[in-house]
């Protein structure tokens, strides 16, 4: 069993830090994100991989299924020492990296990412003046919680997601009532 204390100056027992955990983008091979989620979670890790729903027509039929929101990642939180072992898991491809070190993920984005795959439809806008490029917060609502770009589009108010190391941005609707500038 690992040592879980160590001693301090005055010689008494002082527990040691857990390892930070932090959220981190793991890119999956093509079309294998939901196996390669599942075979990480069989692994020990925590994993979220948001996933859309539509309606998918054949020849023959219509059916509802789930596809990832961005293609080929899954997002992983782990320690940074922990992080090395996704390599073992079949399907992971790589890492994304910044800078020579794994990219860390903001919890923020993440719950950003939960917050709008939770809501389907946006509400209807109402007219209020807010500039553009303003960070803005939504205090209410079914995105209660995003924190995001205010852009101006036709008189509405558009609420800019973006998740920086992807180079992914999502859009919403919401009414300029239910934001506060940050």
């Amino acid at each position: 069993m690992a040592n879980t204390t160590t001693l301090n100056q005055q010689n008494q027992a002082v527990p040691l830090s857990a390892p930070t955990l932090s959220w981190y983008v793991v890119y999956t091979k093509t079309l294998s994100e939901k196996k390669t989620a599942e075979r990480l979670q069989l692994a020990g890790y925590e994993v979220y991989l948001p996933l859309v729903e539509e309606l998918k027509q054949w020849s023959d039929r219509k059916k509802k299924i789930q596809r990832p929101l961005i293609a080929s990642v899954v997002f992983v939180r782990c320690s940074a020492v922990a992080l090395n072992g996704v390599y073992t898991v079949q399907g992971v491809s790589r890492v994304l990296r910044h800078l020579g070190r794994p990219a860390v993920v903001q919890p923020q984005e993440i719950l950003n990412l939960q917050i709008l795959l939770q809501q389907a439809a946006a509400p209807e806008v109402q007219h209020m003046q807010l500039s553009p490029g303003a960070t803005i917060e939504v205090l209410r609502g079914p995105f209660k919680g995003i924190i995001g770009t205010a852009t101006q589009v036709l008189n509405t108010l558009r609420v800019l997601i973006d998740i920086r190391h992807l180079g992914v941005a999502f859009s919403i609707n919401v009414p300029k009532s239910f934001v506060k500038v940050l």
